[in-house]
């Protein structure tokens, strides 16, 4: 960027430049005017694009601006690009003045309209089309969307209010949680895998595959992950058309409580949904399943690792079954890798060197 002194230095040389071509003749202008244009031609050969500074724009737009043949004189710049500069021009100096001293967006709610909004709903319990009405009647001028954004976040009861996670943390020893996931086959059809989850300690209580899921197939899966008086305290499971009222009903006669999720909201089905990410991750995406057996035999090994091997960072990094720190028997073992999964994944433990 041009700093003043070198920008007025160069404007007062142009201007020199001008006075002494009106100065001259015409025919010492058309020979300088020749010999200027073949070394502008010789130039563009060697540099096809030229640099230009902020005033050699300038100007080039200065001339647009006052002379009709402009266009017809350009030899290094196209009369697109000359135009170009000008809107970018046109453009930096409208910004400049729209930012001028002002913040972007809507003027912010004072502070005293939003602590009034505040005492309000704490003092009262209202909500914000009854504060918003209040504010009217003072006579003060403010949307109903600005209100609602100004309310306290807290609940005005704490006590009475106890979030999804809250119960869920609560009584994670009494939920068992239950899902689908689909595999491709080596056939190209679509097998449906199904799985039973506690949460207590993320063990995998049943998992079976099928192509054609139904209602009483999920009731007799239930059946089996939870024979004679196995069952939870409460059952969680998405709003899946297969999950309907008779699975419901029989979810009730086990003695459980059914807890269906909210609409697009896996995350109140967090365990089941991390389980069904990290069986896609670490065991199908690395294999090809031919057909139903196949899928039940692959996920029994890989629940084996799971159970027993696999580090859970939502059990303090232990794993569902509880894994025994071992210390280093002596200066001569080695830590070892055990593969598990058909050598998809490994588990370390202290060996003897033979």
């Amino acid at each position: 960027m041009l700093t003043f002194p070198r920008l007025f230095v160069s404007m007062v040389v142009i201007v020199v430049q001008v006075v002494q071509a009106l100065a001259r003749s015409r025919t010492d202008l058309v020979l300088e005017n020749l010999i200027l244009r073949q070394q502008v031609t010789a130039l563009k050969r060697e540099r096809p694009r030229a640099h230009l500074n902020d005033v050699d724009r300038g100007v080039l737009v200065a001339f647009r601006k006052s002379w009709a043949g402009w266009a017809t004189r350009l030899s290094i710049v196209t009369p697109q690009t000359v135009v170009k500069w000008h809107r970018r021009r046109f453009r930096r100096y409208w910004t400049r003045l729209s930012h001028e001293n002002r913040r972007p967006g809507r003027p912010r709610s004072s502070a005293e309209l939003r602590k009034l909004i505040r005492t309000m709903a704490l003092d009262n319990g209202w909500g914000a089309p009854r504060i918003h009405g209040e504010l009217l009647k003072l006579g003060i001028e403010v949307s109903e969307a600005t209100v609602s954004r100004c309310l306290p976040r807290r609940p005005s009861d704490p006590d009475k209010v106890q979030s999804w996670m809250t119960f869920l943390r609560n009584h994670s020893d009494a939920i068992a949680a239950i899902d689908f996931f689909t595999v491709p086959t080596i056939r190209l059809r679509v097998l449906y895998c199904f799985f039973v989850i506690g949460h207590e300690r993320r063990r995998i209580l049943h998992f079976n595959a099928t192509y054609n899921p139904t209602s009483a197939w999920v009731i007799q899966q239930l059946r089996e992950a939870f024979p004679f008086d196995a069952a939870p305290g409460y059952l969680i499971f998405d709003r899946d058309a297969i999950f309907g009222a008779a699975v419901i009903a029989f979810v009730k006669a086990m003695g459980t409580k059914p807890s269906r999720t909210a609409f697009r909201s896996p995350w109140q089905n967090h365990v089941a949904e991390r389980w069904t990410g990290s069986c896609r991750r670490e065991l199908f995406d690395h294999v090809i399943v031919f057909d139903e057996r196949h899928a039940v035999w692959l996920v029994e090994k890989y629940v084996a690792y799971h159970h027993h091997a696999r580090i859970h960072l939502g059990l303090a990094k232990d794993t569902p079954d509880g894994r025994a720190v071992t210390a280093r028997p002596s200066p001569s073992a080695k830590v070892v890798a055990l593969p598990r999964v058909g050598g998809l994944h490994h588990r370390y433990e202290w060996r003897e060197a033979a």
